[in-house]
């Protein structure tokens, strides 16, 4: 159960100084059930993972839970992510949905939470008010982090405008064809790291011609040239995959590299196409 070797990447400090750190490579868990979601993370951690991604709408943080109790690892070894469902973003409502996710999960204090939905047009809802309540979560001491998922440059801009407390990571999809440039020079701008949601673009990237190419060339797979791309990028990537053996192959990135030809072949490729919902089409 020895961890892989990953990079991480320095988030902003929590309320008491420390240096929160990500691993740049983690395992995605979006769409496995609760009842599957146990043997998922537990594969994930045997193969060597030790950065998890989950979400209360995911409805498998219990089955997370189970399988980092289970694990007998350390809990500093581990970097645990989790988000506000979208019905949960008044004040009291996140609140308690915070408490049952630590709860589920079995953890005292979580690495990382974010809210997964702006929800900027949704009637009686507030960003600025939303994440004063997640700055109130963090203040509490029981998360190490809080960020947001699929937020807009406005909507970045508004809650840091307003409050000052900068998101320390932005989730979003991010695939070579949708490589969203504006949105990460508002990450370096603001100091926010970007995460990667749908990494892969749902599968769709694996048979493009120019990734096909490459990891013909590298004698490497489709997928590996991808997330390969991504951490060149110094991106935060969390491909899922329900597979053990795909999670180790997707794992064995980093004894090889793309060259700058092969960097800018796959940049070439963004056509702002997107495999999931735009943020502004989810409401409550």
């Amino acid at each position: 159960m020895s961890a892989l070797s990953v990079p991480a990447i320095a988030l902003t400090r929590g309320t008491n100084g420390e240096e929160v750190l990500i691993p740049q490579l983690g395992a995605g868990t979006y769409k496995v059930a609760d009842d599957e979601a146990e043997r998922v993370v537990r594969d994930a951690l045997e193969v060597g993972y030790r950065h998890i991604d989950t979400a209360q709408m995911y409805g498998n943080e219990a089955g997370v839970g189970r399988a980092i109790a289970a694990s007998s690892l350390p809990r500093q070894d581990l970097f645990i992510t989790s988000k506000l469902n979208n019905p949960n973003h008044r004040r009291d409502d996140t609140l308690r949905s915070f408490d049952a996710t630590m709860e589920a999960l079995g953890l005292e204090v979580l690495d990382l939470f974010l809210i997964h939905w702006p929800l900027a047009d949704s009637t009686g809802i507030d960003l600025v008010d939303t994440w004063r309540t997640m700055i109130e979560i963090l203040h509490s001491g029981r998360v190490r982090a809080i960020g947001v998922s699929n937020f807009q440059p406005d909507h970045l801009h508004r809650i840091v405008e307003v409050t000052g407390v900068v998101p320390a990571v932005n989730q979003i999809e991010l695939h070579p064809w949708l490589i969203q440039a504006e949105l990460r020079r508002v990450h370096t701008q603001l100091g926010i790291a970007t995460e990667s949601w749908s990494p892969l673009g749902r599968g769709r990237l694996l048979s493009d011609p120019v990734v096909v190419e490459i990891a013909t060339a590298l004698e490497v797979s489709p997928a590996q040239v991808i997330i390969r791309w991504h951490l060149q990028n110094s991106l935060v990537v969390i491909p899922k995959s329900t597979h053990r053996q795909r999670m180790a192959t997707n794992a064995e990135v980093f004894a090889f590299t793309l060259d700058d030809a092969q960097m800018s072949a796959m940049d070439a490729l963004d056509r702002d196409v997107r495999t999931g919902s735009h943020p502004d089409q989810i409401q409550v």
